[in-house]
């Protein structure tokens, strides 16, 4: 698929003031910059190397990173490359049928006067990244790191919302397993277990270079205005990170006690199939001895001999069946 420019924009004192969805018009929009802040935003799908060539050569992108960008299936990150930089994040979605956690890469190069936004692929959409990002001019006019807040915003607060999402799977499953019915929920639990790790390796990654952003080290020169808005981004992956390592212990704890389950139901099962075993077995042992058929065995000539087999055989029976059950193995 050919690079598709989805949107891009010259954005002077917060505003939009020059539109095109061409490449070879993009490093026009250049040219309406005028103040301190001023920059262009372009939002790219599915670029090539070749197509990436005209902003490459227009914003001076380092190739190390333009090859990231258009490769892609890159771990979540931030790379300096001198006064400019290159972001990768995982965005997540929660796919209800099948309770499952699908990931997509989004990637931005955040320089001194322009901000390219690079995804793969049919989502996420970041229109509305840019709508949201239209209605704080106030911020825009910090420059691109006034507008990549929005993106690293709206990929975090997906994050949220796919945690609340696993803290309801989990609770489901771990109410399974305690119930009274006999459930397998070995399956659900190391899949769920995937779907966390799925989720921690697109949140740990980028907390370091957030926190990095936030308080100016490294070189990164944060507005003392915007430091807020990275200090609430920040303390989101601290929480979605804390309630994924929790869920994690708790289905461990969730496993170990489904495993303690599994081997006492199977206690149970023996403790049962010996109790029939020796139930039966009386009544085998006497058929044996009269199924032997010697000449001097009187009971075989007695009228009664029949019956009273019978009901000797049924006698051992109850009694088996009563001290087993009162020991609680029936």
């Amino acid at each position: 698929m050919g690079c598709v420019i989805v949107e891009s924009a010259a954005y002077v004192e917060g505003s939009a003031v020059a539109t095109t969805r061409e490449v070879a018009e993009v490093p026009a929009l250049l040219e309406h910059l005028r103040h301190r802040g001023d920059f262009v935003w372009v939002g790219l799908q599915d670029p090539t190397f070749e197509e990436f060539q005209v902003l490459q050569d227009a914003f001076g992108l380092h190739p190390l990173a333009v090859e990231d960008a258009v490769v892609a299936h890159q771990r979540p990150k931030v790379d300096r490359y001198g006064d400019a930089a290159f972001l990768v994040l995982k965005a997540l979605r929660y796919d209800d049928p099948t309770s499952q956690v699908e990931t997509s890469e989004v990637s931005a190069f955040v320089g001194p006067r322009y901000l390219i936004t690079v995804r793969h692929g049919t989502w996420p959409s970041l229109t509305g990244v840019r709508d949201r990002a239209h209605e704080t001019p106030e911020m825009l006019r910090h420059g691109p790191l006034g507008a990549v807040y929005h993106l690293v915003d709206a990929v975090v607060d997906q994050y949220q919302s796919i945690a609340d999402e696993l803290v309801i799977d989990v609770d489901q499953v771990e109410a399974s397993v305690f119930s009274e019915e006999r459930t397998s929920d070995s399956g659900p639990i190391y899949f769920l277990k995937r779907e966390l790790q799925e989720m921690r390796r697109a949140v740990v990654p980028i907390q370091n270079p957030i926190s990095d952003v936030m308080h100016g080290s490294r070189g990164y020169r944060l507005p003392e205005e915007l430091r807020p808005y990275y200090r609430d981004v920040a303390d989101h992956l601290v929480h979605v990170a804390g309630i994924v390592g929790d869920l994690d212990h708790l289905l461990d704890n969730v496993l170990q006690a489904h495993a303690t389950q599994i081997s006492m139901q199977q206690n149970d099962d023996m403790r049962k199939l010996a109790a029939y075993a020796a139930m039966f077995a009386g009544p085998t042992l006497i058929a044996g001895i009269y199924g032997m058929n010697f000449r001097d065995m009187p009971e075989l000539h007695w009228a009664l001999g029949y019956p009273l087999a019978l009901l000797v055989m049924a006698g051992v029976v109850l009694v088996l069946w009563r001290a087993f059950k009162r020991s609680g193995w029936l």
